[in-house]
């Protein structure tokens, strides 16, 4: 399989997300970003990525329970396919 070039926001996303392990959401992942790598982002910027994430199979995403700290809203959680690790994960 050739290398897949992912722009370095777009890595970092992926890369937060792998880490994150079946917990991260728009606010989740803005929050390891600034603390992991001092990236300053807007939700709607993680967004966007992790649509364009979506759209080459590189991550999954389900809804998460409700919670009342949310006023029973439901999180989408996201997590990397099998696919996003062997195209961005090199043994």
């Amino acid at each position: 399989m050739s290398r897949i070039y992912l722009g370095e926001l777009v890595e970092l996303v992926l890369l937060i997300v792998a880490l994150l392990n079946d917990e991260g959401y728009g606010v989740s992942i803005a929050q390891e970003l600034q603390q992991q790598a001092g990236r300053d982002i807007s939700i709607s910027a993680v967004h966007a990525v992790l649509h364009r994430l979506s759209d080459k199979w590189f991550v999954n995403s389900k809804m998460g329970a409700a919670s009342e700290e949310r006023g029973g809203r439901r999180k989408r959680l996201f997590t990397i396919t099998a696919h996003g690790r062997a195209c961005w994960i090199r043994p």
